[in-house]
């Protein structure tokens, strides 16, 4: 069977830049564009260079926005620090970004057979969207690592990749684009551990060394705010895998609508899971399960690979 046809929008970010290496790997990967969200666009896109070099892969990397649809952005280097890659030393950019703008770069490298995979705010999206009225249905379908179907991790509410730009969430959600949304109710279920990371530290090629470090920062970082310290959850990963594995997922089909102005709700991503709700009202497939340690094992083959 042959890989699926994919492009990644992302911002990395620890677990984008694992989602490309994945991709690499498992799909047939025809390009990454950046936008701002874990750290400012320069850094994300050069982040995603690096990524590129290390896995690579030779296709286009292009820049996009540096900002949300409104307002001014908002980064998650308490996360992943300020260079969005807190933890290894980076290595020097081997490659650069291609000429362009992602979102026209999007409209143009997106067809029928290709599925966009977005694990950052969904500005790009949104903006290719607006651009080209036929983009949201050309597509094979975008998988969504957003939102949540009960609490947040930047408010009680909302999830960060939503929360950075809800306008363009709700344009995307209301595009009529066959649409994957997988939220922290799943994500934080797919956890990396101690045990895991000196798993990947003992392979001890470059890239594992990197991997490791990039891992044992995450822990880190979660550790110092979660109830369960010591685990650090692999989300972005997860709307890779459910391209590419999509036996790994469980899923109920719900209409999701995105919260543009509750002062406590803004960014929340309003799942209807109700018995009586009405499926034909639908708007996204919505991951409920996912085989965690399946999920871990191919990041680790991956790794393996490098």
């Amino acid at each position: 069977m042959a890989a699926p046809a994919v492009v990644i929008d992302c911002d990395p970010g620890h677990d984008d830049f694992l989602a490309i290496l994945l991709a690499q790997r498992f799909a047939d990967l025809r390009g990454i564009t950046t936008v701002a969200g874990n750290t400012s666009v320069a850094n994300t896109t050069r982040n995603a260079c690096i990524a590129a070099g290390m896995c690579g892969f030779r296709g286009p990397v292009v820049a996009g926005a540096a900002g949300p649809l409104l307002g001014e952005p908002q980064f998650a280097e308490h996360v992943h620090g300020a260079s969005g890659l807190d933890g290894p030393e980076l290595p020097a950019v081997t490659r650069s970004a291609n000429e362009g703008e992602a979102s026209s770069f999007l409209i143009d490298a997106c067809g029928p057979e290709t599925w966009l995979i977005a694990t950052g705010p969904l500005t790009n999206v949104a903006l290719a969207i607006r651009r080209d009225p036929g983009f949201a249905a050309r597509l094979a379908g975008i998988s969504v690592m957003g939102g949540s179907t009960s609490y947040g991790n930047i408010t009680p509410t909302a999830e960060f990749n939503i929360w950075a730009d809800p306008e363009a969430a709700s344009i995307v959600f209301n595009s009529g684009a066959r649409l994957r949304m997988v939220g922290l109710n799943v994500t934080h279920t797919v956890l990396v551990d101690w045990p895991f990371v000196q798993r990947v530290r003992e392979l001890d090629t470059p890239p594992a060394r990197f991997a490791g470090d990039l891992l044992a920062a995450f822990v880190t970082a979660y550790s110092k705010m979660s109830r369960q310290p010591g685990f650090a959850p692999i989300h972005d990963p997860c709307a890779l895998l459910w391209i590419t594995h999509p036996g790994l997922f469980g899923s109920v089909p719900a209409r999701v609508d995105i919260e543009l102005a509750g002062a406590f709700t803004r960014g929340m991503t309003v799942v209807d899971l109700r018995e009586a709700a009405d499926i034909t009202a639908a708007n996204a497939d919505v991951a409920m399960s996912a085989d965690s340690a399946r999920v871990l094992d191919l990041l680790y083959e991956t790794v393996s690979a490098l």
